[in-house]
């Protein structure tokens, strides 16, 4: 091939790279602890739902441009943000009884696989952490929604999610049993995710 050919082929190969769409990436958001919680509740005595909170909430998404499925989730709960508007009650759950926060104060979750359903919401799959022990769960989770500026300029989007886990799994075991048979808290815990995600300002 002469030099005018090799030229040519050169010219040819950009020609073709310029026309080729770009390939979409990713982008990065993170959780807005003022907007976001984690609920849960456990059945007390057999009879009512009992709910608490944890206010904070950390972490990072990073949604797939091209391909949901494709996205992470990495959050941390701070477990000493729980809040049963009871304070005795709140004071036992963080003791050795319960949570045990001086020896695991966070809570963590780090996905493993994103699926996406027919109706167009997400099965993510990740590692739970709590009380020391890892196990792996399955969120119910919507699609993020549309992003939006907000009047300070910054991107926002959110998203929910649920699930349901045995405490004992994780080695939370107190109980009490009832004179009637059956336990004071249930094993069984319910928790619904409510999670605003920001674009962070440049240098941030």
């Amino acid at each position: 091939m002469n030099t005018w050919h090799r030229k040519l082929t050169v010219l040819a190969a950009l020609a073709a790279g310029i026309a080729l769409p770009a390939t979409a990436g990713t982008t990065t958001y993170q959780i807005d602890p003022k907007h976001s919680s984690a609920d849960f509740s456990v059945t007390h005595m057999l009879i009512s739902k009992v709910p608490g909170q944890f206010h904070g909430l950390t972490g990072t998404v990073v949604l797939d441009d091209s391909d949901i499925t494709k996205s992470s989730v990495n959050v941390t709960i701070d477990v000493n943000s729980v809040n049963t508007n009871e304070p005795d009650r709140d004071k036992d759950l963080k003791s050795p009884n319960f949570f045990d926060v001086a020896k695991y104060p966070n809570i963590t979750f780090k996905s493993t696989r994103v699926e996406k359903n027919a109706d167009g919401t997400l099965k993510v799959t990740g590692d739970l952490t709590m009380h020391g022990v890892t196990k792996s769960v399955v969120l119910n989770a919507t699609a993020p929604k549309s992003p939006i500026k907000d009047p300070w300029g910054l991107t926002r989007t959110a998203a929910s999610a649920t699930t349901q886990i045995n405490r004992k799994d994780f080695g939370i075991t107190w109980n009490k049993t009832l004179d009637g048979g059956g336990a004071i808290v249930s094993d069984e815990v319910n928790i619904s995710l409510a999670v605003e995600l920001i674009i962070p300002p440049a240098g941030k």
